[in-house]
C-alpha cells in the first residue's frame, strides 16, 4: 500500500473505505428494519397459513351498508389500511432517505444506472429481500432516481417488492393453490423485469435525472451527514405523505364502486376481467392482501379469470403509489407502466380461466 510523503493513506483508498463503510451501514439498518417489519411476522404468517389456510380476513367491507361512496367508508379503510402499513412506510421512507444521503453516487450509477438489462436484473432482484407493498417501496424508489439511477433499475426494484415479494408466494401456495403462485410468479417477472427493461426504451434517457428537481453530485454537498440525511427525510415527507393520505381516502371512499358485491353475476368472462384488472391496477392493499381479497371474492361466487387479474394487478401499483413517484419518472413511462399492469393482468386473467 503507497502512503503520501506525510504518511496519510491517499484520498482513492479513504474514499474506497468510507463507501464500503456506508454500503455496510445501509445494509446493516435496512436488515434490522427489514428483520423487526417484515422477515420476522411474515414467518409467522406463513405458519398461519400452513396451519389455517388462511392468513386472515379481507381489507374489502362488503357489508350492504357500504355500497354507496360515503366520508365513513373513506375513513375506516384508511384506519384500517395505515395500522396495517405504517411499520413498512416509516421503513420505506427512512431508507428512502439513507439511499440519497448515505449511498455514495458513484457506486449506484456503476450498478443501477446502466440502460441494459443488467442494471435492471440487478433492481429487480434487489427487491426480493424487502417485501414491501408498492407505496412503502416507492421512496426507496424515489431515492433511487434523485440519485440518477436509470428508469428500469429503479421501476423494477419498486415492482419487484410487490409482485415477485417471497413470503406472499408462500402464503399464496398454502391459501390459494400452487397454481395461482406459479401463475403469479411468471406474470410477477414478466413485469418486474420485462416492462421495466422496456420503460428504458420509452424513457431515451441520455443520463437519467430527476425529471423536475435534478441534485447535485455527492462532492458537491459538503454538508455534514446529519444534515444531508434531515434534509432528505423532509423531503421525502413533503413530496410523498400527503398525496398518499389523500389517494388513500379517495380510494376507501370509492372502493363499493370498484369493487362491487357482484357474486355470481360477475362470472368469468371477458368483461369482467378487464373491469378487475383496471380496479386491480388502480386499488391500494398492504402487503399480500390480495390473497385474503381473493379468497372472499371467489367464495362470493366470482370466476377465476377476474380473480387471477386481480392476483397480479391488486399489489404490482396502485393510484396512490403513482403519486408518489409521479415527479420521479417520465409521465409516459408511468402511463406505460400502468397500461401494462391493465394489459398483463387481463393476459394474466384470461390465463387463470383456462389453467385455474
Amino acid at each position: 500500500m503507497t502512503h503520501t510523503n506525510d504518511g496519510r493513506m491517499p484520498l482513492h483508498h479513504t474514499d474506497r473505505r468510507k463507501t464500503v463503510g456506508f454500503i455496510v451501514l445501509f445494509i446493516i439498518i435496512a436488515a434490522a428494519g427489514l428483520t423487526y417489519v417484515k422477515w420476522w411476522p411474515y414467518y409467522n404468517k406463513a405458519l398461519k397459513a400452513i396451519v389455517d389456510h388462511s392468513i386472515g380476513s379481507s381489507i374489502l367491507s362488503f357489508q350492504p351498508d357500504n355500497a354507496l361512496p360515503s366520508w365513513q367508508a373513506a375513513w375506516d379503510y384508511a384506519v384500517t389500511y395505515f395500522k396495517a402499513v405504517w411499520k413498512a412506510a416509516v421503513l420505506g421512507i427512512l431508507l428512502g432517505s439513507l439511499v440519497q444521503s448515505l449511498l455514495p453516487q458513484g457506486w449506484l450509477l456503476r450498478v443501477l444506472g446502466k440502460s441494459s438489462f443488467g442494471s435492471t436484473a440487478i433492481g429487480g432482484l434487489a427487491s426480493i429481500p424487502g417485501m414491501m407493498c408498492s407505496c412503502c417501496a416507492a421512496p426507496i424508489a424515489v431515492g433511487l432516481r434523485k440519485k440518477k439511477v436509470s428508469v428500469g433499475s429503479a421501476l423494477a426494484f419498486w415492482i419487484g417488492n410487490p409482485t415477485i415479494n417471497p413470503a406472499t408466494l408462500v402464503f399464496m401456495t398454502f391459501v390459494l393453490s400452487w397454481k395461482f403462485t406459479l401463475l403469479r410468479l411468471v406474470f410477477g417477472i414478466l413485469l418486474t423485469f420485462g416492462i421495466s427493461y422496456l420503460a428504458n426504451r420509452i424513457s431515451k434517457e441520455a443520463a437519467p435525472v430527476e425529471i423536475d428537481a435534478a441534485e447535485q453530485p455527492d462532492e458537491a454537498d459538503h454538508r455534514p451527514l446529519w444534515k444531508r440525511w434531515m434534509s432528505s427525510i423532509a423531503d421525502m415527507v413533503i413530496r410523498v405523505v400527503p398525496s398518499y393520505f389523500i389517494a388513500v381516502l379517495l380510494l376507501g371512499a370509492l372502493q363499493a364502486w370498484m369493487f362491487p358485491q357482484l357474486g355470481e353475476a360477475a362470472g368469468g368472462g371477458i368483461l369482467a376481467i378487464m373491469f378487475f384488472a383496471v380496479m386491480g391496477m388502480l386499488f391500494v392493499i398492504p402487503t399480500a392482501a390480495e390473497i385474503p381479497i381473493i379468497q372472499a371474492f371467489m367464495a362470493a361466487g366470482l370466476g377465476t379469470g377476474p380473480a387471477a387479474a386481480l392476483l397480479l394487478t391488486l399489489p404490482a401499483i396502485s393510484l396512490p403509489s403513482l403519486f408518489m413517484v409521479r415527479r420521479s419518472f417520465p409521465r409516459k413511462v408511468l402511463w406505460f407502466v400502468a397500461g401494462s399492469v391493465v394489459i398483463l393482468g387481463i393476459v394474466c386473467g384470461l390465463a387463470g380461466k383456462l389453467f385455474l
